[in-house]
C-alpha cells in the first residue's frame, strides 16, 4: 500500500481527472475547499495527491488512480528531481531481472523491507550485465515500489510497465531529454530501411530511434551514463539484441571498428565542445575537416564512418546546416562524392534541440569504383512526414515524385554557396500538382462570392442615442470585467494562452503558461479587448473555451439577458476605431467606452449588424491571403512549366 504523502501537479491532476488543464485551473479558482499546494513552484505547485482524491470523490470526479500511476508519483516524488532518472533507470533493471529471474524475486519478496534492499541490488546487478556503468543500488526506488511494480508487471508484463514509467519520464522532462517524436523516429527508421541487419545510433539518447528500428542487432552509444542506461534497458525488455554504451562517441568511440548496414542519429546541435582541438588529423574526417562551430558535420562523418560501402545513413541536422558558410566545403565534397542522396526538410517541432525547421539528411556510403550520382532529392515536407518516405520510395524506384519532392543536379548544388535546403528550390506551392491553381482559383471565386456586407438605412434625421460608460454598466452588474497579467512567463507546455496578436489576426492561442493563481480562463461569450487601443484594434466575441487571458488583455463577461455580448463588441470596437481616426494617441482604455442605452431586443439586431460588419472585415482578410496564394501559384505554375495561359 503506497503511502499518503505522493505528490502531483496540474498535469497529473488533469490526466487523473480526465479533463484538460485550463479545467484544474478553474477549479483552483472557482472552489475554495481546492487542495492547498503543498510544494513546488509558483509556476508548476505541487499538490497532495490523497487530498486531491479526496475532493475529487466529494464533488463526484473521482476517477480511479491506475497502480502505475500511483507508483510512478511516488517514484517521481521520493527523491530529487536530478535523480529521477537513475531511479528509472534502475525500475527498468529491475523489471527486466523479474523476467530473467522470477523464481528469485519471489524468495526474495518475502523478506523484511530492510532485507530486500540489502540483497536486491546485487540480484538485480548479476542478473543484467549488458546494462552498462555500475546500477544506483536498490536504495534508489523505495521498497513499497518495487514491491508494487512487480504486481504490475505481472498483470501488463515487464516491457508494457517500463514502457509507461519511460512515457512519464520523458513528458516530464521533455525539454531535458530532447527526445526525437516517434512520429520522426519511425520516418527515419524507414528512410534507412532498418528492418532487417545490424544499426547503430552513436547519440541514442533514451533509445526512441532504435526501438523504431527493429533491426536484428542495434548499437548504441549516448554520453550521458543514465540515458545509456534506460536506452539498454527499453531494448532488452522488448527482446531486441543490443549493446549500449556510454561515453563521448567522437571523442570515446566504443564501437571504432563497427561497420553497420545503417545509421540513424539525432545527434547535440550547436555543441562547440565537439572535441575539434584533440580530433583535428582524425581520420573519419575523409570530407574535410569539421570547422570549430560546426559539429553537426563531424557528426555526419562519424555516421558515414561507421555504416558498411552501399549503407544508408539518416541524420536529423538544423536546417542552417544546409547552407552555413563554414560548412560549404565539406557540403561539397559530399556532394561530388555522390554521398548526399536526399535532404529532407520537416516542420519547426521535429526535432526539440532546433529553433527552427530541421532536415533529414539521407546520405549513402559510395561503394568501391562506383560511378557518382548525378542527382538530390528534395523534399519540403513540413507536416506531412508521410510526402517524406512516398518521395524517398518513389526516387528510389525511379517512379513519378509526389508534388512537394524535386530533384536537382548535384552540378547544379556545386555553386558559390553549395545550398541544399529545399524551401530555397522546392516551394510549397511551385511543386503543387498543376490543378492547384484551378483550387486557389475556386477559393478565391468562393470568398469573393461570400463577402457580405450588410445594408445599413439612412436616416433623415439623427437619432440621439442615450449613453452609458462601461464603468456605469460594471456598477450596475450588468458586466464584470478581468484583466489578464501585465507580465507572464511563457513556456513549452501548460495552458493555452491568447495574446495580443492572436486578437488581432483571429487565430488560435499561440502561447502557453504554467498554471498560477489569478489566471483568468476565457469562456465562450466572453468580449476580449485589448487592454488600451492601438493603431491596430480588435475587439472579438470568443468561441472557444479554455484559453488563459493573456498581457494587455481585457475580458468582459456580460449578463446576456441584459447585454448582448456583439452589440457590447461593436461598441468597444467603434470606440478604438473613432480614437485612432481622430489623430488621438491611441492608447485609450476601453473601459472608458460608451455605449447606447437599447433594450435587449435592439442591441441583438445592432449585434447582429456588427457581427457581420466585423465578418466582412476577417472575410477581405482571408481574401487578400488567398489572393497572395493565387498570385504566388500562378507565377510559379507559368515559370516552371506545370500551367500555360489560357
Amino acid at each position: 500500500m503506497m503511502r499518503d504523502d505522493v505528490t502531483v501537479n496540474a498535469a497529473d491532476i488533469a490526466r487523473l481527472a480526465d479533463v484538460g488543464r485550463a479545467a484544474v485551473s478553474n477549479w483552483r479558482k472557482r472552489f475554495d475547499d481546492f487542495p492547498e499546494p503543498v510544494g513546488g513552484t509558483a509556476t508548476s505547485p505541487a499538490f497532495s495527491l490523497a487530498q486531491v482524491e479526496q475532493w475529487l470523490r466529494q464533488h463526484d470526479r473521482y476517477v480511479e488512480v491506475p497502480p502505475l500511476e500511483r507508483a510512478w508519483q511516488r517514484l517521481r516524488s521520493a527523491g530529487e528531481d536530478l535523480r529521477l532518472g537513475d531511479a528509472v533507470g534502475y525500475v527498468g533493471a529491475f523489471l527486466l531481472y523479474l523476467r530473467r529471474d522470477a523464481a528469485g524475486w519471489r524468495k526474495l519478496s518475502l523478506l523484511p523491507d530492510d532485507q530486500l534492499v540489502q540483497r536486491l541490488s546485487a540480484a538485480v546487478q548479476d542478473a543484467v550485465p549488458e546494462i552498462p556503468g555500475r546500477l544506483p543500488g536498490a536504495s534508489a526506488v523505495e521498497p513499497e515500489v518495487i514491491r508494487a511494480l512487480a504486481e504490475i508487471a505481472a498483470e501488463r508484463g515487464p516491457a508494457g510497465a517500463f514502457d509507461e514509467i519511460c512515457d512519464r519520464y520523458t513528458d516530464l522532462h521533455s525539454r531535458r531529454l530532447l527526445a526525437t517524436p516517434r512520429d520522426v523516429a519511425e520516418l527515419m527508421a524507414r528512410l534507412a530501411g532498418t528492418s532487417s541487419g545490424t544499426v547503430l545510433d552513436p547519440s541514442c539518447g533514451i533509445g526512441t530511434l532504435l526501438l523504431a528500428c527493429g533491426g536484428s542487432r542495434v548499437l548504441g552509444q549516448d554520453v550521458n551514463a543514465s540515458a545509456a542506461r534506460l536506452t539498454a534497458t527499453r531494448l532488452l525488455l522488448h527482446g531486441v539484441d543490443a549493446v549500449i554504451r556510454a561515453g563521448d562517441s567522437l571523442r570515446a568511440d566504443a564501437f571504432s571498428s563497427e561497420r553497420v548496414d545503417a545509421v540513424v542519429c539525432n545527434p547535440p546541435f550547436n555543441d562547440r565542445g565537439w572535441g575539434y582541438e584533440e580530433l583535428t588529423s582524425d581520420p573519419r574526417w575523409e570530407y574535410g575537416l569539421p570547422p570549430r562551430g560546426e559539429s553537426e558535420l563531424a557528426w555526419v562523418q562519424h555516421c558515414l564512418a561507421h555504416v558498411r560501402p552501399g549503407g544508408l545513413v539518416v541524420i536529423m541536422m538544423p536546417g542552417v546546416a544546409a547552407s552555413r558558410r563554414a560548412g560549404r566545403r565539406i557540403r561539397g565534397n559530399l556532394l561530388r562524392a555522390g554521398a548526399v542522396r536526399a535532404i529532407v526538410t520537416l516542420s519547426a517541432g521535429a526535432a526539440p534541440a532546433s529553433s527552427g525547421a530541421p532536415d533529414l539528411w539521407v546520405l549513402r556510403r559510395p561503394e568501391q569504383d562506383e560511378q557518382p550520382a548525378s542527382d538530390v532529392l528534395l523534399v519540403n515536407a513540413g507536416e506531412d512526414l508521410a510526402v517524406a518516405e512516398a518521395a524517398w520510395r518513389a526516387y528510389t524506384d525511379s517512379t513519378e515524385l509526389p508534388s512537394a519532392a524535386r530533384t536537382v543536379r548535384i552540378i547544379d548544388l556545386l555553386d558559390e554557396e553549395i545550398s541544399f535546403t529545399p524551401t530555397h528550390r522546392v516551394s510549397g506551392l511551385s511543386q503543387l500538382e498543376p490543378s492547384v491553381f484551378t483550387a486557389v482559383r475556386e477559393r478565391t471565386a468562393a470568398a469573393l462570392a461570400g463577402l457580405d456586407i450588410p445594408k445599413l438605412t439612412p436616416l433623415a434625421r439623427r437619432r440621439e442615442l442615450p449613453m452609458a460608460t462601461v464603468g456605469e454598466l460594471v456598477r450596475a452588474g450588468v458586466v464584470a470585467v478581468y484583466q489578464g497579467p501585465l507580465k507572464m512567463a511563457f513556456e513549452e507546455d501548460g495552458l493555452p494562452v491568447l495574446t495580443v496578436k492572436d486578437l488581432l489576426l483571429d487565430r488560435a492561442p499561440s502561447r502557453r503558461t504554467g498554471d498560477v493563481p489569478g489566471l483568468v480562463i476565457i469562456e465562450p461569450g466572453d468580449v476580449v479587448s485589448p487592454l488600451l487601443y492601438r493603431r491596430e484594434t480588435a475587439t472579438r466575441v470568443m468561441r472557444e473555451v479554455g484559453a488563459v487571458l493573456g498581457p494587455e488583455l481585457l475580458l468582459f463577461r456580460t449578463d446576456p439577458d441584459r447585454l448582448d455580448p456583439q452589440f457590447l463588441a461593436g461598441c468597444l470596437r467603434g470606440t478604438g476605431e473613432a480614437s485612432t481616426r481622430l489623430g488621438s494617441s491611441g492608447r485609450i482604455d476601453p473601459r472608458r467606452a460608451q455605449l447606447p442605452r437599447l433594450p435587449i431586443d435592439e442591441q441583438r439586431a445592432y449585434g447582429e449588424t456588427f457581427r457581420r460588419l466585423l465578418a466582412f472585415e476577417d472575410a477581405v482578410r482571408e481574401m487578400r491571403t488567398v489572393s497572395d496564394a493565387l498570385v504566388r501559384s500562378g507565377l510559379d505554375g507559368l515559370l516552371e512549366g506545370t500551367l500555360q495561359p489560357g
